[in-house]
């Protein structure tokens, strides 16, 4: 048998379908390229300066409340708008269409310096609640069609500002990674009268292999498939096509899945993980979507140290996707963190 943990050889996503190429030995090569700097030291409670601080001001002069919880609002630079006229051009090759959309920013916390890696259980159900409710209202505006929820932690990931907050998207049309998990998710159903995540769940419950956490409703993951070093599936172990749908003991559940993994996350360098993360769900377009699964992908990009990152480049952008460390020795080290 192939020590997949020691040779080079490709994996199949059957969410994305696509293959991945996979290298565990190319962790021994020498490293001579960019070492980021250190993230920046411990912030304080509250940050005068701050934009997403309550009661401060934000960038467009608008005042934030003294909220004490979560807080949503309109994106005040949102890369969608509701007030897009429709409108189409061109033809098979050059090809435009208008699209409208809505982008809200959610604070998980009025705390500038209290990260979701450090928060408690019942602070992070009170941001599944949020996820929930934004959720729900946007995927009812006539207009929607899709909306994608994410998180991205760090300036390593892009972050504009570092008081922790996620941002909820809306589009009228189904983005690219939503439309292929969806017809990747009907076609497995079809095929096999399951869902595919529920009986990818099971499997990994069964093997053990790459599991960082379970409870009763929820387990952590380091996908089979997996291209980020320490990239990880989070996932309810009971069918459902939304985070709405979930009951009280599943979000506390879901809750209690991202604090493990987060925490976990900060341990491995001894470092705040910069990631991005997002949940997939089922399109809001009006139609039945049995086949879909609710799940949260976490795209971190840490290699080899907190300075040390990977990066999507050349044959990443050129060819297929390639990893350096297996999904199984990734996988242990969370679990161990």
């Amino acid at each position: 048998m192939n020590d997949w943990r020691a040779t080079p050889h490709r994996r199949y996503d059957p969410l994305l379908d696509r293959w991945v190429l996979v290298s565990p030995h190319r962790l021994a090569r020498p490293w001579q390229g960019e070492v980021s700097e250190s993230p920046a030291p411990m912030r304080a409670a509250y940050d005068p300066e701050c934009y997403l601080c309550p009661g401060n001001a934000r960038a467009n002069g608008k005042r934030n409340p003294p909220y004490e919880q979560t807080f949503a609002f309109e994106n005040d630079f949102a890369a969608l708008l509701p007030d897009v006229p429709d409108a189409h051009a061109g033809g098979p090759l050059l090809r435009a269409q208008s699209e409208r959309g809505t982008c809200r920013v959610l604070c998980f916390s009025p705390r500038h310096d209290l990260d979701v890696a450090k928060m408690s259980v019942p602070q992070i159900r009170g941001v599944v609640d949020a996820w929930a409710s934004q959720y729900s209202q946007m995927r009812d505006l006539p207009y929607v069609n899709a909306v994608t929820i994410f998180e991205n932690r760090g300036a390593m990931m892009g972050a504009s500002n570092p008081h922790p907050h996620g941002q909820i998207w809306a589009n009228a049309s189904i983005p690219n990674d939503m439309a292929t998990e969806t017809r990747m998710l009907r076609k497995y159903r079809s095929e096999n009268a399951e869902c595919l995540l529920c009986a990818y769940a099971a499997r990994e419950m069964e093997a053990q292999e790459r599991v960082v956490f379970s409870n009763e409703h929820a387990c952590v993951v380091v996908p089979f498939w997996a291209v980020w070093p320490f990239e990880a599936l989070v996932m309810p172990r009971t069918h459902m096509g939304s985070i709405d749908e979930l009951a009280g003991e599943q979000r506390d559940a879901l809750a209690e899945a991202v604090q493990a993994l987060t925490s976990r996350y900060d341990r491995v360098f001894d470092t705040a993980f910069p990631y991005s993360m997002g949940f997939h769900q089922q399109p809001a377009d009006g139609a039945r979507h049995d086949e879909w699964h609710l799940h949260a992908h976490y795209l971190p990009p840490l290699l080899r140290s907190a300075s040390i990152r990977k990066y999507m480049v050349g044959y990443e952008l050129l060819a297929q996707p390639q990893r350096d460390i297996a999904p199984e020795e990734a996988a242990q080290r969370l679990a161990r963190a």
